[in-house]
C-alpha cells in the first residue's frame, strides 16, 4: 500500500510535540514542588527553557536527512527492514536477514550519476517502502525538506554528492561508518563504502568495476567533444574548448586516482574494528575524502 512521507511526518511531529510538552510540564511541576518545599519562590522560577528539554522535537530537514541516512544503512546492510535495530556491524554476514531491501553486492555505491549508483538505490528504497504511486510526491517532499532548487531527483543527487557525507561525519562526531571514496578536488569520482564490510580486495574492486569504467566514460566524452569542436564555429567553439578543458582535468584526476587505488590494493590492508574509526580510516586515506 502506498503512503505519503508528508502524512507520516505530520503524525510523527504530533507525537513528538505531545511528548515534548508532556515532559516540559512534568519538569515544571517538579520544579514548582521543590521551589515551594524550600520556600524559594522569590529566587527561582519553575519555567524550563525549551533548549534544556532533553527529548528532541520534530525537525523536518534533520528528520528527512535521518531517513536518507537510514535508507543508506539498509542499502549497505547496516540495517534491514526485516529485523529490528542494528543488523550488521561486523562478524558473520547473514543473508537471510535481508528480504525487502537487498544490500549492495560489493560494498560500493558510486555517486556520479543520477540514474545509477547511490541516488538510484535511495529512490528505489523510497519506492519500495512507500509505494510507486506516491513516489513523485514523496521525492518532492524530500527535496523540499533538504532545500535547493531544481528537479527533486537533482536535489537529492546533489545532496548525496556534496552534503550527505559531511552531515554523516558530523552526526557520528567525526567517526563515520560510511566512508567516502574520493578521487580528488575535481570530484571526478565519488562513492560510499561501509566500514564494517571492508575487505582487502575492495580497493581493487573499486578500481576495476567503478573507477576504470568512469575513466573510460570520460575519455569517450572528451573524444566526442573533440569531434564537436572540429565541426563548430564562433562562440560554440569557445564553449566546447572550455568543456574539453574541464573533462581533461577530470581525466587527469582519474589517472592519479587509479594509481592510488592500485597502490592501496597492493598493500592488502586489513581493518581491525577494535582499533576504532580514526586508526582504520587513516589506513585508506589515499583513496578517501
Amino acid at each position: 500500500m502506498s503512503s505519503l512521507i508528508s502524512d507520516k511526518y505530520t503524525e510523527w511531529e504530533k507525537i513528538c510535540e505531545n511528548r515534548f510538552q508532556r515532559l516540559k510540564n512534568n519538569e515544571e511541576e517538579l520544579n514548582r514542588f521543590f521551589i515551594s518545599l524550600y520556600g524559594m519562590e522569590e529566587e527561582l522560577s519553575p519555567e524550563v527553557e525549551e533548549s534544556k528539554i532533553t527529548i528532541r522535537r520534530a525537525d523536518l530537514s534533520r528528520d528527512i536527512k535521518s531517513l536518507i541516512s537510514y535508507a543508506i544503512g539498509c542499502i549497505f546492510g547496516r540495517y534491514s527492514l526485516d529485523c529490528d535495530g542494528l543488523c550488521y556491524a561486523g562478524g558473520k554476514w547473514d543473508e537471510s536477514l535481508y528480504r525487502t531491501i537487498i544490500p549492495c553486492r560489493d560494498n560500493v555505491m558510486p555517486i556520479n550519476d543520477i540514474d545509477n549508483g547511490l541516488t538510484r538505490a535511495v529512490i528505489d528504497f523510497i519506492e519500495t517502502v512507500y509505494g510507486s504511486e506516491t513516489l513523485e510526491e514523496n521525492l518532492s517532499f524530500i527535496a523540499s525538506a533538504i532545500g535547493g532548487t531544481g528537479e527533486p531527483r537533482d536535489i537529492l543527487h546533489g545532496y548525496l554528492q556534496k552534503s550527505f557525507y559531511i552531515d554523516h561525519a558530523k552526526m557520528y562526531k567525526n567517526r563515520p561508518v560510511y566512508w567516502q571514496i574520493f578521487s580528488g578536488k575535481k570530484g571526478a569520482f565519488r562513492g560510499l563504502m561501509y566500514m564494517h564490510r571492508f575487505t582487502p580486495e575492495l580497493p581493487l574492486i573499486i578500481k576495476e568495476n567503478y573507477a576504470f569504467p568512469r575513466y573510460e566514460q570520460l575519455k569517450k566524452e572528451a573524444a566526442m567533444l573533440n569531434d564537436m569542436l572540429t565541426a563548430s564555429t564562433g562562440t560554440a567553439k569557445s564553449r566546447i574548448r572550455r568543456e574539453i578543458n574541464r573533462v581533461q582535468s577530470l581525466i587527469s584526476e582519474m589517472e592519479d586516482f587509479l594509481q592510488r587505488l592500485e597502490k592501496t590494493a597492493a598493500q592488502n590492508i586489513q581493518l581491525d574494528l577494535d582499533d576504532g574509526v580514526k586508526i582504520n580510516y587513516s589506513k585508506l586515506k589515499d583513496i578517501l575524502q
